[in-house]
């Protein structure tokens, strides 16, 4: 079991949960068999564990009992209360759940599917006087996707780690399991480089914000500065590691580069100096990719970054590259033509390419936004045929815009794919939620729309094996104050969290809006919505 203690959030039930009425459960199960009954439990807890799980079962529990919480002890299987048994037919994440008269069972193959399984019991129990309910049931379950995701994009504003550690929790206690976040971009580098410490120190800080939209010349004329030291890096990964959360990095290579060129003239094509940005929007600004320095600067990032990363997944942006810094580049021309590269986007593939490649010897894989294949998906991007590939053995693309047909190119070139389509997942499409009416070409996404996406439609399930899941993207224009982001993320990531769970076929709204009951009570008691 991991450092985040299955018995503390057991202990919260008891100690610190509202009573509330079971209204259902959220992320639906895969399979439940309700049976009519309950079981009833008091404050001393008599446990049961199977070897694998009973040290981090007995630390958690030996600091209840030390802080007056909750008494326990360990007995056989007979006498307990909670039985943790460990078994290997169950999949990955996922567990057997059985509340009868006699207690408790729980039955995993992995610490995950314990925690998961925890969750669950955590809506379903009821407060009555001195005892704790669990109604009698059977669930066998386990996730649909791999990959259920969250993006936060901090760049643009910095929430900090108190905020960081609020929404992994809630990704905890909806069963979501990949963390993505956006650390670097024209409007702020948040993440800390030693051999490189003007990224934060310049990169890192901003004059003033862009105020209403983006097409607006009204700026509010407040610094925004911060950024996470590589020990703020590590504290917020294993505090995520502790709920089952891989935390994905996202390192904007090569467009959105202007916060590190601004610390580093010399990283951009023309080496003129700049300023971080203070309004939104996508700028030209680019990495020189032809100079050996830059190429240096690179990898010494990535190594930086992979070391304070355990995900096996590094992300390097790729998106909304401008390519006119390119075409008036002598350096980046000669370099095409010594890689016999005819178009910017064939640039771009050779570039990714290295990446992954480069680690690929660090035993990462690279992932990229879908610009990275090449396709064009902006009306500023040139009309031009493509022969280069992505190498997809060791390549994901997170797939956010275009149509069907370049979702199926993809597919088709045997490339992994994270779908964030958009129009379906991404939060800051809700920001009339926080000005009204306010016309700036994006549809608002309602959260039966949200609920409604499905990562694999129909004319794909051939290809469902390389579909590896989905994220929601919380992009950080305009969300300079947390009650803002709660406002674009609350109710809507319950939808995207069931979605990453439960079987297309089990989905059903209506009941879905019910079994949001537990999280409303619980997201209006921590004030992120009224």
């Amino acid at each position: 079991m991991t450092k985040y203690k299955i018995w503390v959030i057991i202990a919260l039930i008891v100690f610190l949960g509202k009573s509330h009425s079971f209204a259902g459960i959220l992320p639906y199960p895969n399979h439940i068999e309700w049976k009519s009954g309950e079981y009833r439990m008091g404050r001393k807890a008599h446990l049961y564990c199977d070897a694998c799980f009973k040290e981090e079962v007995r630390r958690a529990m030996d600091g209840l009992d030390k802080a007056g919480l909750l008494s326990y002890d360990f007995c056989d299987k007979s006498g307990a209360d909670f039985r943790i048994c460990y078994t290997s037919e169950i999949k990955p994440e996922g567990y057997m759940l059985d509340i009868n008269s006699d207690g408790i069972t729980i039955c995993a193959s992995t610490q995950s599917g314990v925690f998961y399984a925890i969750q669950t019991l955590r809506q379903v129990a009821q407060e009555e006087g001195a005892s704790i309910l669990f109604p009698c049931m059977v669930v066998c379950d386990y996730p649909a996707f791999a990959w259920r995701g969250f993006l936060l994009d901090e760049a643009r504003n910095f929430q900090g780690k108190s905020e960081v550690k609020k929404l992994l929790d809630e990704m905890a206690a909806l069963k979501m399991n990949v963390f993505q976040w956006h650390l670097t971009d024209d409007q702020g580098w948040r993440i800390e480089i030693k051999k490189y410490p003007l990224l934060t120190a310049v990169g890192g800080h901003r004059d003033s914000t862009q105020l209403d939209w983006y097409e607006s010349t009204v700026y509010d004329g407040t610094p925004v500065s911060g950024f996470y030291t590589q020990d703020d890096i590590r504290e917020i990964v294993a505090y995520a590691a502790d709920r089952h959360i891989t935390v994905v990095p996202e390192i904007e290579f090569p467009g959105h580069a202007s916060a590190a060129i601004a610390a580093y003239p010399w990283l951009g094509c023309s080496q003129d100096p700049i300023s971080v940005p203070c309004s939104y929007g996508v700028f030209s600004a680019v990495f020189n990719i032809a100079d050996s320095r830059v190429q240096t600067f690179i990898r010494d990032v990535l190594d930086e970054v992979s070391s304070l990363f355990p995900s096996a997944v590094i992300h390097i942006g790729g998106d909304e590259v401008k390519y006119d810094e390119w075409q008036n580049s002598q350096a980046i021309q000669q370099l095409m033509e010594k890689e016999q590269l005819s178009t910017p986007a064939e640039l771009q593939i050779w570039f990714a390419n290295r990446l992954s490649s480069y680690l690929s010897r660090k035993g990462k894989i690279m992932m990229g936004w879908n610009d990275i294949t090449g396709d064009k998906l902006h009306a500023f991007q040139p009309d031009s045929e493509v022969q280069s590939k992505l190498d997809p053995a060791n390549t994901i693309v997170q797939f956010w815009t275009g149509d069907r047909s370049i979702l199926k190119k993809a597919l088709e070139r045997r490339l992994k794919i994270v779908n964030t389509l958009c129009e379906y997942t991404y939060l800051n499409y809700n920001y009339d939620k926080i000005v009204p009416g306010l016309e700036y070409g994006y549809k608002p996404i309602s959260l039966e729309k949200a609920y409604d996406f499905n990562p694999v439609p129909e004319w794909l399930e051939s290809d469902r094996d390389l579909i590896l899941g989905l994220s929601c993207a919380m992009w950080g224009e305009w969300i300079n104050r947390p009650e803002t982001m709660y406002k674009m993320v609350y109710p809507q990531i319950a939808a995207y969290a069931e979605t990453g769970w439960t079987l297309q076929e089990n989905k059903n709204f209506d009941r879905f809006q019910r079994s949001l009951r537990f999280f409303i009570d619980r997201w209006q008691a921590a004030r992120y919505i009224q």
